[in-house]
């Protein structure tokens, strides 16, 4: 079994977060979603419209997720790779760059985002 492990907030779900996932799924048969919890999320400096167990739970109810766990702090995704012992990290081309020396341990890919949507977008465009 391939197993794809990929990270994210996934705050105001979109048809462009749906299409990553279902990308990210075909590269295997298992596909594993860290999800930011909200503590990290403050870390981050980000705040999100829906708690960590709202964002899980949706995340949970797509048929191309098969597992969802949470993320605390930056420095774990070596040891997640490792714990589930993923075969590919899978991060949106905005990252490009920023994980490659995971690449001793996983295939790492950068997928490209799907354009014209955003969480960013969403929030921008509600604000008007």
């Amino acid at each position: 079994m391939k197993r794809i492990i990929t990270y994210g907030t996934y705050d105001l779900l979109h048809w462009g977060h749906i299409r990553l996932l279902k990308r990210a799924k075909e590269l295997g048969d298992y596909l594993i979603v860290v999800l930011s919890t909200d503590e990290f999320n403050a870390i981050k400096g980000k705040k999100s419209y829906h708690n960590y167990q709202e964002r899980k739970m949706m995340l949970e109810a797509i048929r191309y997720v098969d597992l969802v766990v949470p993320e605390y702090r930056w420095e774990q995704k070596k040891e997640d790779i490792i714990k589930y012992q993923a075969d590919v990290f899978v991060m949106g081309d905005d990252w490009a760059g920023r994980f490659d020396e995971l690449s001793e341990i996983v295939e790492v890919r950068y997928l490209p985002r799907t354009e014209g949507i955003s969480t960013t977008k969403i929030k921008n465009d509600l604000e008007k």
